[in-house]
């Protein structure tokens, strides 16, 4: 059976929650290896090249996550450092990225490799402008369940970011943050026994 997120047979009305991804990998390493990644339409491209300015504390789309404006608030710098699309699907692209973070509070820099997928909007997919209806970052294997601290501290940090900014850009997303959406589905484990199959993302 195809998967309907990749397929792009989802109801394009249907909640950005029920195109998440889920799926475990059989290595933690997401290293991008640039000269393999798969090559993608202009508009498909120019997506991607958005989402890896988001990335880059540059958002240049406006009508994107509130929370992204605030990452110039937390990071000095944020510089892309290499990619790799590994998947290219009619509904869903993913990709492997490297990112540099380097903080403003404390002279660190880290870098994490982590494995994006941009769930595409089936309404727009043959469009010279793509939406994205679930974008989502995997750091490791696993495909962690919507629960813990983690996932606590990334709720709260989505559901407060705008009220504690005074970026008019920010305040653009105040009346739509609770918007068409569902409650968070919870798995349990991050494993393929959590609803999370293995999937190999080897070119």
């Amino acid at each position: 059976m195809s998967d309907p997120i990749a397929a792009g047979t989802l109801d394009p009305k249907a909640p950005g929650e029920q195109y998440e991804p889920r799926q475990t990998a059989p290595s933690e390493d997401y290293t991008p290896d640039p000269s393999k990644s798969i090559k993608l339409s202009p508009a498909r491209q120019a997506l991607v090249d958005d989402i890896i300015d988001l990335y880059s504390c540059k958002p240049s789309v406006k009508k994107m996550a509130g929370q992204w404006f605030a990452l110039p608030k937390l990071f000095k710098d944020s510089k892309n450092e290499r990619y790799e699309v590994v998947l290219n699907e009619r509904g869903l692209i993913q990709f492997r990225n490297e990112q540099s973070w380097t903080f403003k509070i404390i002279p660190k820099t880290a870098t994490i490799n982590a494995l994006v997928s941009l769930s595409l909007d089936p309404s727009t997919v043959d469009s010279n402008f793509i939406q994205v209806k679930y974008h989502k970052d995997q750091a490791n294997d696993k495909d962690y369940s919507h629960e813990g601290l983690g996932f606590s501290f990334k709720k709260w940090q989505a559901d407060h970011v705008m009220q504690n900014m005074d970026s008019s850009e920010v305040a653009h997303f105040e009346k739509d943050k609770d918007a068409g959406k569902n409650a968070v589905k919870t798995y349990g484990s991050g494993a393929k026994e959590g609803d999370a199959p293995v999937k190999d993302l080897k070119n």
